[in-house]
Formats: C-alpha cells, structure tokens, sequence
C-alpha cells in the first residue's frame, strides 16, 4: 500500500478533469437539446429536417470518431483560417465533442417526455394569451424534465464513460493518468491501480444514482 498511495492524489486530480469533461459535456449537451426541442416546438418546420438529420448522423457515429472529428479538423480548420499551426485545446475538444453527442441524444430524450404533456395544456397557454417562450419555460419544459429524468440519468452515466475516450486525444483524465502510473517502473502493480480507477468510477457513479434518486423524489412529492 505504501507504494501505490504517493500516486493516489495523481489519479484523484484525473478524477477531476474526467468530471469537468463529463458534467461539461453533459450540461452542454443538454442546453443544446433545450434550443433544439424550443425550435422544434415553435420554429419554422424546415427547422425540424435539420434537427432529425443532426440526432440521425451523430446517433449513427462512434463516439470515439466524433471526439477525433472535433479535435484534428478542429485544428485543420484554425490553421487553415489563421495560415499557421493552430492546435485545439483537447479538453474543450473533449467537451464539445461530447456536448455534440450527448445533445443528440437528450434531445430525443426530451422530445419523448413532451409528447407525454397533454397537448391541451399548450393549448390552455395560448387562450391565456401566454407567449411562446413563456409557454415552454415555465409550462412545458419543468413538466418535461420531470418526465425525462430517468433518460437523461441513464444519458449522464453514458456521458461519464465516455470521457475516457477522450484521452485518446491527450486529455490527462482518470483513465489516461491510470495508464500512466501502470507504465511507471517496477510496472508490478497494473491491475491495483485499474481497480482504484474502477471504484473511483463505480464511486461517482453511485453518488449520482443516490441524487438521480433524490431528484426523483422530489419532483414526485411536487405533482
């Protein structure tokens, strides 16, 4: 144990970056899916053709590819526009990318909770003589998330795992500073410190089932 505990506060400050990608991402992620159901609602209806195209090309993508897509055309594209090597910073790739995908899927996600909203209640707004914006923010949207939690749980525990993926592109978070201290002589320790990483993950995502919980509750002891 005296061996492997020096590097315990490395793993912890991975532990950090993998949450600030993560809840980055997922929050993101769900601010885009808010824009994207209020166009759907209330936009234009060639709005809609692009919003389905968007869930369907990123729903169709790996999640790894779309981190990869982010960070080297991201970089492609600045060096082109600047005429000089410009690098994307990998923790906003990292976040953006998973903002990207997270936000398809929230946005089914929150679609499906609205269509279980009485449509009369929408109706109800406009004889009220309510705006739009009004209607969604304090009508519709705290029905629909009450509808949604359960998705958007299960889409914030995906969203946590898949930060891991971002190492790929050099982000020092839990995964990547694990496989760094496995690499680190006499390398007689690998798997101890692949399950300290396993119960840091396992310990996050226990503390967010219990407020996913909490959440729930809540929102039942309010209808």
């Amino acid at each position: 144990m005296s061996a492997i505990w020096p590097y315990i506060p490395f793993l912890l400050s991975g532990l950090v970056l993998t949450l600030k990608v993560a809840v980055g991402g997922f929050l993101c992620g769900i601010a885009m899916a808010l824009l994207a159901i209020y166009l759907w609602e209330f936009a234009p209806r060639f709005i809609r053709f692009f919003l389905t195209a968007y869930v369907s090309v990123i729903r169709g993508l790996p999640e790894l590819l779309i981190i990869f897509l982010v960070y080297y055309g991201g970089t492609v594209i600045l060096t082109n526009i600047f005429a000089t090597y410009v690098e994307v910073n990998a923790l906003a790739a990292g976040i953006f990318a998973l903002a990207v995908v997270s936000g398809a899927y929230c946005i089914e996600i929150l679609r499906s909770a609205l269509q279980n909203i009485p449509a009369g209640q929408n109706e109800a707004a406009k004889s009220l003589g309510l705006g739009k914006g009004t209607t969604f923010f304090r009508i519709l949207m705290p029905q629909m998330f009450s509808h949604a939690l359960p998705g958007l749980g299960n889409q914030w525990l995906i969203t946590l795992k898949d930060s891991a993926l971002v190492s790929l592109v050099g982000t020092e978070e839990l995964m990547r500073k694990t496989v760094i201290v496995t690499s680190i002589p006499p390398r007689d320790k690998p798997m101890t410190f692949y399950l300290i990483a396993a119960a840091l993950y396992i310990a996050v995502t226990g503390l967010s089932m219990l407020l996913l919980k909490a959440a729930s509750i809540h929102l039942e002891r309010r209808k």
